[in-house]
């Protein structure tokens, strides 16, 4: 090590040292970003045709399918650009990915009527995602 400047060294185990984010912000920033894409297409979905989507007549969260369509599109969005935050690991990452992970739950869980097996597998994601987040959170 006598030939390498003053402080660099050598990565010894195979390890890399590329900037990119450690294993466990990999592992629940893609989440996000998967949960992101998901809600988009639910959103476009719901802004463009409303007839994939079955309204309930009894519910009391019942809104035209356009605005859900336009909440799930926002919080899609949203949820891309935290993503993209948690793998640059940017230091407002975590507490966005928390933030945004529960508002994605809370809607999709109120979204449940009108289409549940898509809400209930991004649920799973949003689920996921708090887990990981706050556990990291404790390390």
């Amino acid at each position: 090590m006598a030939d390498m400047p003053q402080g660099a060294r050598r990565e010894t185990g195979g390890g890399r040292n590329d900037g990119g984010p450690a294993g466990p912000l990999r592992y629940f920033g893609v989440p996000l970003l998967v949960s992101g894409v998901l809600s988009i297409l639910q959103g476009i979905a719901g802004i463009a045709t409303d007839r994939l989507f079955v309204a309930p007549r009894h519910y009391e969260y019942r809104f035209d399918l356009t605005s859900w369509g336009w909440i799930h599109l926002v919080v899609g969005v949203a949820l891309v650009v935290v993503g993209a935050g948690v793998l640059r690991t940017m230091s407002w990452g975590r507490a966005a990915a928390v933030t945004t992970a529960a508002i994605s739950l809370v809607t999709q869980f109120m979204f449940i009527p009108y289409y549940p097996l898509w809400s209930i597998s991004v649920m799973a994601l949003d689920l996921i995602i708090l887990w990981g987040m706050a556990r990291l959170a404790h390390t």
